[in-house]
């Protein structure tokens, strides 16, 4: 339909217009398709006759499509479609004659006997005297599918089956008369499944041996009768009717996995067992364990994970014991109990601590108590326990194992015992992997797998090498070594020497000769060396010894990093790698206490740019300790030729061991980094979210301010609008813009801005507490300095809402209206993501973005949970992408878990607030599938409960939405708060505590002590006001902080007393409660530091920007004393007279006859004051060319200084020889001398826009200029030079494409390259742009039209075929093509259809535009004359 309508034939330019070409050769890139088709037609269309049109159809010159278009009615559309169906029949048919011939290979296997007979395929024809259905005219152009019902069966002789229904797909209207006998068995055979016509081979002369020959080529034709039949039960079982609808007959199965509607997480959901720890637990199946062996395990895992968790902590001795007694206890709550962290750390605090009575001063008693755990530690020993379950299952299998392998066979092994002291998962499976070595035989004939329990049997396998050797007299030159391996790795791990190597009385080579065997070691020679190779394999397969090798590496262990080849060419000295190109001896402790460095160090490992280098310090030495420990101390021959065995034995084990533990221990090593950096990542994101709404001085802690947020985005302030929106309550009720707020003058007669006005109405009439301010522009502080003057100039305040003090003054309770810079990145996530459509459709991303600026201030809490999975696109540290994506999701969840228990979630705002709902799954015994299924729940009880004890589940309920089972209530019920209502008889006022119901009565206790009631007095209050009567006496007689009168330490005695349970921390806690319900105990809002602003608005960190680099600035002014200049990310600077560049200054050229405005130069950063954004630049020469070093604080030894040095010299050599003509070098500081390949590697890392200028292969006279489009997109520019001085000289003019003209080449780089690469972004950014391919966009372009059937819709998408274009491509119906027109990213503007458009929003335009011009033009052309 589209094509209808516009002209497709658009053009794309000429080849001078496309400035990418090879860099290397000179010569053009050339295009995929021949050239770029302006109109490209993604339906597929099926072959054509003219291979010349077809060619021109995929060029874009002919639309096939448009072929009728001479017709002026279009009447015989249909028509003309049959035709061309016929015409490509005919053509299949010619096609498929030309492969009738059977080939000679077939020939031979059908009939070896008649090979000169002309076999045919043969189409199987109707039987002679077949009376033929003729089709009535009338019915000629009926649809195929009625042709069907009007053939006669008789037609074919037979049904139509399985194996016939490819038959007539090759047409042969008449036989050769030879083949006639042929044709009629093929007519008359069987229609049933197999090979067609089998029982008739030997009709055609062949014998037994032919035809089993035949088969054994072709088959019988049933061996996939089994596939057949199961088709047709799974059809049968699919169309039967009785059959109810699955979850599976609906959804797809990775669907069901999303939506956790699976077999699985309905299991979850019903299990009373808290989520998070079902799912942590998956994997470990339960062990039934009586009371004493589970308390025997725990208490071992306490021991265990002490010994993990001490080293990093600087605890007092005396606290070492209860360290131990916490970590028991909470293992215990976990495993045993099945609490979840955030119930530990509220409820069971008093396990946490370490509480000692004291005498006070003047003899009075006192408690001091030591934290022992956080909540962070509590977090590591649940990490540690799964870890600790892995090892136990792996011990338990072995166990198995090694029990079943000692009831069939006699063994001297205590494997047993040691798995006893294997506290290492690598120890661990060490023990594993030498009893399936040591034991191999009998565990695969009996096949004793953990799996099984070792019952099942197997036929034996046949035997490896070892086994082999193990049972043949070579085996005794084994045992002539002296000494068994594990007693020579006891030796090592204990420090001692307790055995020692007997020498034979042999030499090794004649007890080789005399251990030979008739079958596989017939030579002495082989013996020894399968003797040497069976010892040298044990020592590798033993425990201790892969144990004592383990710890030499972690104890003594040294990383070098060696760069390779292609690490040498690409990590210069700008390199972020750079720091460890030559790093030397960094010891595993140092390693893991820079987690980050090691990490980006694997990085580069995995890029292939350096090896990382494992080894032992003083290695000889350490072999020598080894050789000296495993060699006989005897003195003779015999002595001498074993110990010589002995060595090379030992060096053999000691080399595959290094390759083994090197292996592990890096692994090992990565692992902990990136735990360590996780567990970083998920500190710093528990500060963000540990804070509470802002509080203005005029509310309360807790309160949620209302808002007026404004921004200027990345726009001009006082040109481009400013957006604002009003949100209270989390909703947003009013947006819009103002273009113009800007304070007037009255001495200068300059009037305040048009929008002010409306401004201070908005403000006195929504009457906001805080205005709050963001963007991504230098601008917008401009734009918060000019409220704030506004703010003071027109006296905007609020009044207190608060008692702040006795004085009554009205003056003192005014304060004026805060206006802050607001932290915004969830606003910058936020504003273009699909949740943002969905909330807030058809507005603005910019007001979306200030509706996320208020909702942050109201709530960081609720908006960080909502961010989901993007919460990963938030920067913790800089090299958190170098941490497993899940990996680090799971620790940055494990800090909302804490924050969301700790602030708590009421539940019956659950079904009114999506974003309430949202933080559901993370409370304590919740999670995805449980909370879920409680907000069915909810819903179906109306949305709200009177209190908490109605979330748990009726067992006479029979809904699918139950309510909760009591171990998830028991988690979950303190976290869940319930709004009291004084006027509700029901509502209860502990309900709306973070007091536990099963510590109800210890409130009530403590309110009714409180109010010295006796029990007569509580007795006549519970008849009166229920069972919490007491407590809403205390509160409606406003005398809760009477519980602050209550010996709290009397009420801990006589509850460990009577009932064993320690409750001191917890008493605490309810009188807390009593008195300030749910009080707010999250930090204060977090105001940006001014470094924050300075990055958050410039986008420069304090790597990006830094004093003695050089960046590129544009001349904003000139005055004879002073450069004004400007970075491209809006950052303004100065150059002063005494760092003018050669020749400018007093007495010679003043600065504005050597610059212009807006030219680009290089200069030096000198001075940079980040929170008063003032920056000094050099231009100086002698400043210029000093490089730029970063420096790092490296001791002695860490650096290969000498490596270095050669590296360089031998660059400089390349250079020098690389051609045959001397290298070019130009001064500038992204010059570099690379091809293209090299440019592009280069780049590959870098952001979009960044470039490199390297030699062009045309000549002294071009250079090229190489710029990052998108990831791995690269444009290639040529630059002609013209007017050079010599030929290494930079022309004085530089030409691209021909057209566009520049002075040097920062010009070339600021107003070509990186105003192209604006108009990327732009184009990258607008709400229009596809991320995917092209096929992608069309996709999607395709699903929106099915959804929006009656509008048109268009999306952009990059072109990586050519570099700088991108697709425009768009759709006018659901049933017309995808058609496509280039766009083309020029300096300053896009280019479409040979028109040049300065802006998207203009782009879009002209567009609408040309489309409006084609409907015109083509709805003329059809009107009749």
């Amino acid at each position: 339909m589209a094509d209808a309508y516009f002209d497709t034939t658009a053009e794309l330019g000429s080849d001078e217009d496309d400035e990418s070409y090879d860099g290397e050769t000179g010569e053009p890139r050339q295009k995929t398709n021949g050239n770029v088709p302006d109109f490209e037609d993604s339906s597929e269309e099926e072959e054509d006759d003219d291979e010349d049109e077809a060619q021109k159809i995929k060029e874009g010159f002919i639309d096939d499509d448009d072929d009728n278009d001479d017709d002026p009615g279009g009447d015989d559309e249909e028509g003309s479609t049959n035709q061309r169906r016929v015409k490509k029949k005919h053509k299949r048919r010619r096609e498929d004659r030309d492969d009738e011939e059977l080939d000679a290979e077939d020939l031979d296997v059908i009939d070896p006997h008649n090979k000169d007979k002309p076999w045919k395929r043969i189409k199987r024809g109707a039987e002679e005297g077949a009376p033929s259905t003729s089709r009535d005219l009338t019915k000629i152009f009926d649809d195929d599918d009625d042709l069907v019902d009007d053939v006669d069966e008789r037609q074919y002789g037979r049904n139509r089956d399985y194996g016939g229904e490819m038959d007539d797909f090759i047409e042969q209207d008449e036989f050769p008369e030879d083949d006639r006998e042929l044709a009629d068995i093929e007519v008359s055979r069987d229609p049933g499944r197999g090979h067609p016509g089998l029982e008739n081979l030997a009709a055609l002369g062949m014998g037994e041996a032919e035809k089993e020959d035949y088969e054994a080529v072709f088959g019988t034709g049933a061996e996939y009768d089994w596939a057949l039949h199961l088709q047709e039960n799974m059809d049968a079982e699919e169309f039967d009717p009785e059959k109810p609808i699955q979850l599976e007959d609906i959804f797809e199965p990775a669907q069901l996995v999303d939506k956790m509607l699976t077999d699985e997480d309905a299991v979850t959901r019903e299990t009373d067992i808290p989520e998070r720890l079902q799912l942590l637990r998956k994997p470990f199946p339960h062990e039934d364990l009586s009371a004493d062996e589970r308390n025997l395990e725990l208490q071992e895992e306490a021991q265990w994970i002490k010994g993990l968790m001490m080293p990093t902590r600087s605890l007092d001795p005396h606290l070492e014991q209860p360290f131990l007694h916490s970590i028991r206890s909470v293992l215990g709550f976990l495993n045993r109990d099945n609490l979840e962290i955030p119930f530990i750390f509220q409820h069971k605090k008093d396990f946490l601590i370490h509480a000692v009575r004291q005498q006070g001063p003047g003899g009075t008693e006192d408690v001091k108590a030591d934290k022992l755990l956080e909540p962070d530690d509590l977090w590591e020993i649940l990490d540690h326990d799964l870890k600790f379950k892995a090892m136990v299952q792996k011990r338990r299998a072995i166990r198995r194992t090694f029990r079943e392998v000692k009831k069939i066979t006699e063994v001297q092994d205590d494997v047993e015992n040691g798995l006893k002291n294997m506290w290492n998962l690598d120890e661990v499976q060490d023990i594993q992997e030498y009893v399936h070595f040591q034991y191999s035989a009998i565990i695969k004939d009996n096949n004793l797998r953990p799996d099984n329990g070792g019952n099942q049997k197997r036929a034996g396998n046949s035997t490896s090498l070892y086994e082999r050797i193990r049972a043949a007299p070579a085996y005794n030159v084994v045992r002539g070594f002296g000494i068994k391996p594990d007693d020579f790795a006891q030796d090592l791990i204990e420090g001692g020497q307790s055995a020692f190597s007997e020498d034979s009385e042999y030499h090794p080579e004649d007890m080789a000769d005399h251990n030979t065997d008739s079958e596989e070691f017939t030579t002495g020679q082989s013996v020894l060396h399968a003797a040497k190779n069976m010892f040298a394999e044990e020592l590798v397969m033993n425990p201790k010894m892969r144990k004592y090798i383990r710890g030499a590496y972690y104890e003594n262990g040294i990383v070098d990093c060696v760069r390779t080849e292609k690490g040498l060419k690409k990590i210069t000295e700008d390199h972020p790698y750079y720091e460890f190109k030559y790093l030397r001896n960094q010891s595993i402790p140092a390693l893991v206490r820079n987690p980050d460095l090691y990490l980006r160090i694997r990085k580069a490992e995995d890029d292939g740019l350096i090896n990382v280098n494992l080894k032992i310090e003083n290695e000889d030495r350490f072999r020598k300790k080894l050789h000296a420990s495993f060699e006989s101390d005897n003195l003779s021959s015999i002595a001498d030729s074993w110990n010589v065995l002995r060595r090379e034995v030992l060096n053999i084990a000691i080399t595959r061991l290094q390759k083994m533990m090197v292996r592990s221990v890096k692994e090992n090593l990565k692992s902990e980094c990136e735990t360590k950096l996780a567990r970083y990542c998920r500190k710093e994101f528990y500060k963000k979210l540990d804070q509470c709404p802002y509080q203005p001085k005029t509310l309360d802690k807790g309160i949620e301010p209302r808002v007026l947020a404004m921004t200027n985005g990345a726009g001009q302030y006082l040109r481009d609008p400013v957006y604002w929106a009003w949100v209270e309550d989390g909703k947003v009720f009013e947006n819009g813009t103002f273009t113009d707020i800007r304070l007037g003058n009255a001495e200068k007669g300059i009037p305040d801005g048009e929008d002010i006005p409306k401004l201070l109405e908005l403000v006195k009439r929504r009457g906001p507490d805080v205005i709050g301010v963001s963007g991504y522009s230098v601008d917008t502080k401009n734009l918060k300095k000019d409220l704030e003057e506004i703010v003071r100039r027109f006296d905007l305040y609020k009044e207190a809402d608060k008692d702040e003090s006795d004085d009554d003054e009205p003056s003192n309770r005014r304060h004026p209206l805060d206006v802050i810079m607001v932290n915004d990145e969830v606003a910058r996530l936020y504003h273009k993501s699909e949740r943002a459509n969905v909330d807030h459709p058809g507005l603005h991303p910019l007001t979306r973005y200030c509706i996320a600026l208020g909702k942050y201030l109201q709530n960081p809490l609720k908006e960080y949970t909502g961010l989901g999975r993007d919460v990963l696109s938030i920067t913790f540290h800089p090299d958190q992408h170098l941490i497993p994506q899940e990996k680090l999701l799971k620790y940055l969840d494990t800090a909302i878990v804490d924050i969301v228990n700790l602030v708590g979630v009421e539940i019956n705002e659950v079904t009114k607030d999506s974003s309430v709902a949202n933080l559901l799954q993370y409370v304590s015994g919740l999670g995805p599938r449980k909370a879920a299924s409680m907000i069915a729940f909810l819903n179906r009880r109306g949305g709200q409960i009177l209190t908490r004890f109605e979330l748990i589940e009726d067992p006479a309920e029979q809904s699918r939405t139950k309510g909760l089972g009591y171990k998830v209530f028991e988690n979950c019920a303190s976290f869940l708060y319930i709004e009291y209502d004084v006027a509700e008889p029901v509502s209860n006022y502990v309900d709306n505590t973070r007091i536990h119901p099963v510590d109800y009565d210890i409130a009530k206790k403590m309110a009714a002590d409180a109010l010295d009631f006796d029990e007569e007095d509580v007795k006549l209050e519970v008849e009166e006001g229920g069972d919490f009567g007491v407590v809403r006496r205390l509160v409606q007689e406003g005398k809760t902080e009477k519980v602050n009168e209550l010996y709290i330490q009397m009420y801990a005695e006589q509850l460990e007393t009577s009932f064993h349970s320690r409750k001191r921390a917890t008493l605490e806690s309810i009188r807390a409660e009593l008195q300030a319900p749910y009080e707010e105990l999250r930090r204060s809002f977090i105001h940006l530091s001014s470094d924050e602003i300075f990055t958050m608005l410039t986008g420069e960190t304090k790597d990006s920007l830094r004093d003695n680099m050089i960046y590129p600035v544009s001349i904003k002014r000139t005055a004879p004393d002073r450069i004004d200049v400007k970075m491209d990310c809006g950052l303004e600077g100065s150059v002063e007279e005494s760092d003018f560049p050669p020749g400018v200054g007093p007495g010679e050229k003043e600065p504005r006859q050597a610059f212009r405005p807006h030219q680009t130069v290089q200069a030096k950063l000198i001075f940079l004051h980040r929170r008063h954004w003032t920056l000094r630049f050099s231009m100086r020469k002698d400043v210029m060319t000093l490089p730029y070093r970063k420096e790092v604080d490296r001791a002695p030894g860490e650096w290969d200084d000498k490596q270095e040095e050669n590296d360089r010299r031998e660059a400089e050599k390349r250079s020098e020889h690389r051609t045959g003509r001397a290298q070019r070098v130009v001064n500038h500081p992204l010059f570099h001398p690379f091809n293209t390949k090299q440019a592009e590697e280069f780049l590959g890392s870098q952001g979009r826009g960044d470039c490199v200028i390297r030699p062009s292969s045309k000549g002294a006279d071009h250079l090229a200029v190489t710029w990052k489009v998108a990831d791995n997109v690269f444009q290639h520019i040529d630059v002609l030079e013209l007017n050079k001085e010599n030929e290494f000289s930079v022309g004085s003019i530089l030409k691209v494409a021909g057209k566009y003209t520049y002075s040097d080449l920062d010009e070339l780089i600021v107003n070509h390259v990186k105003s192209m690469s604006k108009k990327v972004d732009e184009m990258t950014t607008d709400e229009r742009f596809q991320t995917g391919s092209k096929a992608q966009t069309e996709q999607w372009l395709t699903a929106y039209m099915e959804a929006n059937p009656r509008r048109s819709m268009y999306a952009f998408c990059i072109n990586t075929d050519f570099p700088g274009y991108f697709h425009l491509i768009f759709k006018s119906a659901p049933a017309s093509k995808h058609v496509t027109w280039p766009v083309k990213v020029v300096p300053h503007s896009f280019e479409m259809q040979k028109n040049q458009y300065r802006d998207m929003q203009s782009l879009k335009n002209g567009f609408k535009t040309l489309m409006q011009k084609g409907q015109q033009q083509r709805n003329g052309m059809r009107r009749p004359y």
